[in-house]
């Protein structure tokens, strides 16, 4: 899994969470409902600061965001 899909896979389940549409999450943050999209499906390579835009709108902080086990570095064998 990309980069791109882990954190358009993490958006989803803190939005679903949340209970919030993508038009309702991506108002929030202030940014279009249909980047929200293809970011969701791991289609778009995010901006720190559309990071930063949704991570608040979520109501975390990037610690906690990219805190999730799917962003853990898997350590290789020997």
């Amino acid at each position: 899994m990309t980069i791109q899909e882990k954190f358009g896979v993490r958006v989803k389940e803190l939005r679903l969470q949340k209970e919030l549409s993508q038009e309702k999450l991506a108002n929030i943050a202030e940014i279009d409902r249909t980047y929200m999209t293809s970011l969701e499906n791991g289609h778009r390579n995010v901006s720190l600061q559309n990071i930063e835009k949704i991570v608040t709108a979520l109501g975390i902080d990037l610690t906690e965001f990219f805190n999730a086990p799917s962003f853990k570095a898997k350590k290789k064998s020997k």
